[in-house]
């Protein structure tokens, strides 16, 4: 069993880093909707009026995804955390995707911005998908 646990010990892959980088941001992105009189969530929404009752709801929602990404960081093995983290990114940028095109109460800066960390997460974990842990093809391949 020891030599298990030996055969285990690894660094933070870097999928794992990136997750640390945009959780970082996002919980910077949440201590300006609660208390930088949500300057950054009157940014975000440059096309509409933000009052703070609204920055502070986008800075639970973004408080929580937050702690999606650190703890998805440090475990990479967990299918569902992992899934869970996943579609927090879509649902987040699906959401401001449908501001941008339907409700037009961001701007194409916002949306670039955003997608700028939103899109490359989506598409590493994607493609990261069976890489860590016990994923699909491991059980596939088991007796």
């Amino acid at each position: 069993m020891a030599s298990v646990a030996v055969g285990k010990k690894r660094g933070v892959p870097a999928l794992g880093w990136w997750l640390m980088v945009v959780g970082t941001v996002r919980l910077a992105f949440t201590w300006s909707c609660f208390f930088g009189s949500a300057a950054l969530c009157s940014a975000t929404y440059s096309q509409a009026q933000v009052s703070d009752v609204h920055g502070r709801t986008v800075g639970v929602w973004t408080l929580l995804s937050c702690t999606l990404c650190f703890l998805c960081a440090f475990n990479l093995d967990n299918k569902p955390l992992c899934l869970a983290t996943f579609l927090s990114f879509v649902y987040a940028y699906g959401y401001f995707v449908v501001e941008y095109l339907v409700y037009h109460s961001v701007g194409a800066s916002t949306l670039a911005a955003l997608g700028f960390f939103a899109v490359p997460a989506i598409l590493w974990m994607l493609l990261e998908w069976n890489s860590h842990g016990h994923g699909i093809r491991t059980a596939a391949k088991q007796p």
